[in-house]
């Protein structure tokens, strides 16, 4: 297999089947977690960028010339748009001084969001996957990593009093 193959497949975690888009996104958060102890939330973000931006390059190249510009074997969109909807999980953590473990809930909303929008794809997230192209392939998954990041805050603030309910 070629380098571009393993980067867009998430080093084959794309051919897990069924569902290899959820395989893909559970793959990224121990990742992310790694990610995390290792530097920080300033690690994890600098790694969403890097992935963005190799993910866009492999994917390129692995669809050039080929009809379909989105096979569902290439994960690495849901490897950067899952990091981005962990992005707040890691920063409350840095913020509180709290284990990252501790967070489990942001865990599990940040993973529950980013598939439900990746899936769902309303408004300029399905603008995005319309795209038919590489760039498209990335950006609506970052697009559902935004999505996933505001409400993994919201429900954070939410479940921590902050609007005082």
């Amino acid at each position: 297999m070629s380098a571009t193959h393993w980067i867009a497949t998430f080093f084959g975690v794309g051919h897990l089947r069924p569902a290899p888009g959820t395989w893909g996104s559970l793959a990224a958060l121990p990742v992310a977690g790694l990610l995390h102890v290792a530097g920080g939330p300033l690690l994890l973000g600098l790694g969403v960028v890097g992935v963005f931006a190799l993910g866009w390059w492999a994917t390129a190249q692995e669809t050039a010339g080929k009809a379909d510009q989105d096979p569902s074997e290439i994960v690495i969109d849901e490897v950067a748009g899952q990091w981005l909807a962990f992005l707040p999980v890691s920063i409350g953590a840095a913020h509180a001084g709290a284990a990252l473990g501790d967070l489990w809930p942001g865990w599990i909303t940040a993973f529950v969001l980013f598939r439900l929008f990746d899936i769902w794809k309303p408004g300029p997230i399905g603008w995005a996957d319309r795209r038919g192209d590489a760039l498209g392939v990335m950006l609506d998954d970052m697009l559902a990593g935004l999505a996933a990041a505001i409400g993994v805050v919201a429900f954070a603030a939410l479940s921590h009093g902050v609007f005082g309910l």
